[in-house]
This record gives C-alpha cells, sequence and structure tokens, in this order.
C-alpha cells in the first residue's frame, strides 16, 4: 500500500509542478503545439511550381517556337526569353531565374533530315528541388513535342495515327506513389521531425524541472517515486503526440493512421524512455537553465544521425555506433513506418527492441545519478 501511494503520490506532485512551472508548461505542452501549427507551414505547398526560367532560341523557327509554346504552358515553369546565354547566365547569378534551356541554331533542319537533335538545359544545382522542377518541366515539354514529331513521320508513311500515338510511346508508364502521394517535400520531413519535436522539448522540459528539484533540494526520492515522475510527464508527452498524429498529419494532409494502434503502443514506450533520459540529463546539468543550453543545439545532429535524411552506413564508424544511445534513432523510423506505411509490429519489432533496450539503459544511469546524489549528500 505505502509503494503504491508512493507512486501515485510522486505522478499528483510531479503533474503539480509541471503545471505551477511557467517554463515547463512553455516547453512541454505550448512549444510542440507551435510546431504543429507553425512548422509545416513553409512546405504548405509541398511541390514546387512556376519555376522562373530562361530560354534562348537561337533557331527561330516553327520547331523551336512549339518547344517554347509548350515549355510555357506547363505549370511547373514561368518562362522568360533571353537574347543570348550571357544575359541568362547572368540572371541565375542574380537568383532572377533558376535555369534556362538552350534551343540551337539549325535545330528544325536536323529534325527534318532525320539528323540527331538536342537542346541544353542548364540549372542552379545548389537548391536540388528548384534544379529538379526546372530539369522535369523542360524535359517534359520537349519530350512532348518530340513524341508529335514521330507520330507524324509514322502518319506520313502511311501508318494508321492511333496506333502511332500508341507507338510513340514502346512501354507506357505509370507511376503511383506508395507513401508520399503529394510527392512533396513536407510529407517527407515532417513526420520525421515531429519525432524529434516530440524528444527535445519532453528532454528539454523534464531536464529543467529535475534541475528545478535539485536546486530546491526535492531531486531525492525512492525508485517508485522516479516511476511516478517519469509517468507523469510521459502522460502528457503522449497527448502531445496524439496531437501531432491526430491531428497535425490530419489538417496538413499527410499519409497517416496506416498503423493507429501499433502508432500508439510506439507513443507508450518512446515518451518514457525521452522522459528517463531527460532525468538523466536533469540530475547531471543539475541547474535549470543549464538544460535548454545544452540540449537545445543537439535536434540537428540527432536527426542527421538517425539514418533517415542520411544513409546511416555512410557516417563515421562511431557515429554508427553512438546513434543507437538516442531515442529518435529507432524512433523515426519506427513512427513513419507504422503510421505512414501501415508496418505490421513484427516488421518494426527492431525498433521497440532498442527503444526497450534505451528505457532500460536510461533508468539504470537514472539509479546510478540518484546513489551518487545521495552519497554526495551525506559527506
Amino acid at each position: 500500500m505505502i509503494s503504491i501511494q508512493s507512486f501515485f503520490g510522486s505522478f499528483i506532485q510531479t503533474l503539480k509542478d509541471i503545471f505551477s512551472d511557467s517554463g515547463v508548461i512553455l516547453m512541454l505542452i505550448i512549444a510542440p503545439v507551435i510546431y504543429g501549427f507553425f512548422y509545416p507551414w513553409p512546405y504548405s505547398s509541398e511541390v514546387v511550381d512556376h519555376v522562373p526560367v530562361g530560354i534562348i532560341d537561337y533557331d527561330n523557327s516553327d520547331l523551336s517556337r512549339t518547344i517554347v509554346r509548350y515549355a510555357t504552358a506547363t505549370p511547373q515553369l514561368d518562362t522568360e526569353r533571353f537574347i543570348n546565354e550571357q544575359a541568362a547566365k547572368e540572371a541565375i547569378w542574380s537568383n532572377e531565374i533558376a535555369g534556362y534551356m538552350i534551343i540551337p541554331s539549325g535545330l528544325e533542319q536536323r529534325v527534318l533530315s532525320g539528323k540527331q537533335a538536342k537542346v541544353s538545359v542548364l540549372a542552379n544545382g545548389s537548391y536540388f528541388i528548384l534544379n529538379q522542377r526546372v530539369q522535369m518541366g523542360f524535359l517534359q515539354s520537349v519530350s512532348t513535342v518530340s513524341a508529335g514529331i514521330k507520330i507524324e513521320k509514322s502518319v506520313a508513311q502511311g501508318a494508321y495515327k492511333p496506333i502511332a500515338e500508341k507507338s510513340s510511346q514502346a512501354l507506357p508508364l505509370q507511376i503511383i506513389p506508395l507513401y508520399n502521394q503529394t510527392e512533396g517535400y513536407g510529407s517527407y520531413v515532417v513526420p520525421a521531425v515531429s519525432i524529434i519535436i516530440l524528444q527535445q522539448t519532453l528532454m528539454m522540459a523534464t531536464a529543467m524541472l529535475v534541475g528545478t528539484w535539485y536546486e530546491q533540494k526535492r531531486d531525492r526520492t525512492s525508485v517508485r517515486g522516479w516511476l511516478g515522475r517519469i509517468a507523469a510527464l510521459s502522460s502528457i508527452s503522449f497527448v502531445i503526440g496524439c496531437f501531432f498524429y491526430g491531428w497535425v498529419f490530419e489538417i496538413q494532409d499527410y499519409p497517416r493512421g496506416q498503423n493507429m494502434m501499433g502508432s500508439l503502443l510506439f507513443l507508450l514506450l518512446f515518451c518514457p524512455t525521452v522522459a528517463t533520459l531527460g532525468c538523466v540529463f536533469g540530475l547531471w546539468f543539475r541547474q535549470r537553465e543549464r538544460s535548454m543550453q545544452i540540449l537545445i543545439f543537439s535536434s540537428l545532429p540527432m536527426l542527421f544521425i538517425s539514418g533517415y535524411p542520411w544513409p546511416a552506413n555512410q557516417l563515421p564508424q562511431a557515429l554508427q555506433i553512438l546513434r543507437w544511445l538516442v531515442p529518435t534513432t529507432p524512433g523515426i523510423n519506427t513512427s513513419v513506418q507504422l503510421n505512414q506505411m501501415g508496418a505490421s509490429l513484427s516488421q518494426v519489432a527492431t525498433g521497440f527492441y532498442a527503444l526497450a533496450g534505451l528505457l532500460i539503459f536510461y533508468f539504470i544511469l537514472l539509479l546510478l545519478f540518484r546513489w551518487r546524489t545521495a552519497q554526495k549528500a551525506t559527506y
């Protein structure tokens, strides 16, 4: 009976401490909600359209004007004519355009004579998304004109037009994205970064609160007391995680809910793991403000070593080992696979095992710090 009261007493007291501390409320509740509203906003358009580009037409023929007309009609590009390539280069250097196409002189004559013809497309490789849209926009316009020429030649040789149209594409291609239907950057990056947001806000808020307890000499408690504290912090973070899964992804129309029960089980394990790590940092730093100063800079490194935006096997060997000490390494991929891809629990079992192992490891560290603090207090 005493142990039950100790657990629930610590649980209730921790909730009281959270809601009486404006800094912890700001970090634990308000900050992730604000992130949920505003972080997806820059990616709201998902796919980049109307990219400013230039066209240099040295041919000035019916064929070149047709290519220009098709390029102008595509929603991916906003075209502008330039008299020469040097003017287009200067426009790229001044960020007025993202790329340009050169239609060489004699293009129509080479096509009519059956010779190989080509146009040149140059784009600013510093911005890979814009570079892709420039290349694809010009490719589609030129390919459409090229297919039309091929059909006209086949008809002129006596082919039936519908058959010529079908034969213009030897292998019909239909691309159906499986897990990112819009093929947008937001639906790729936001679900992963949401786990980073959830981790960092919970970890910093927990370390701040434990630092306050240490300064007030209220940090020492029983093992059951620490479990109650972790449970209280985790329960609030669990609700925030449900806010991301159930509201942010819904309103942004990201892929979601493929295995909602698995996603909730993931949160039930992920939140206590992060809260326990936050308690360890709180006892380590011992000062309320120190946790914010140190942990706030760890967000980007944790994302890049997680293996989500950058292949893990391309990392240095030391980082390939150290990255498994961070909850987001198994957390990001497990969350995305469950919620976006509909993976089963057996398919993401490795992620669950890794989080469970980290939870045990962090709790052992917490007990060691608790023992060390108690030893120092006796001397």
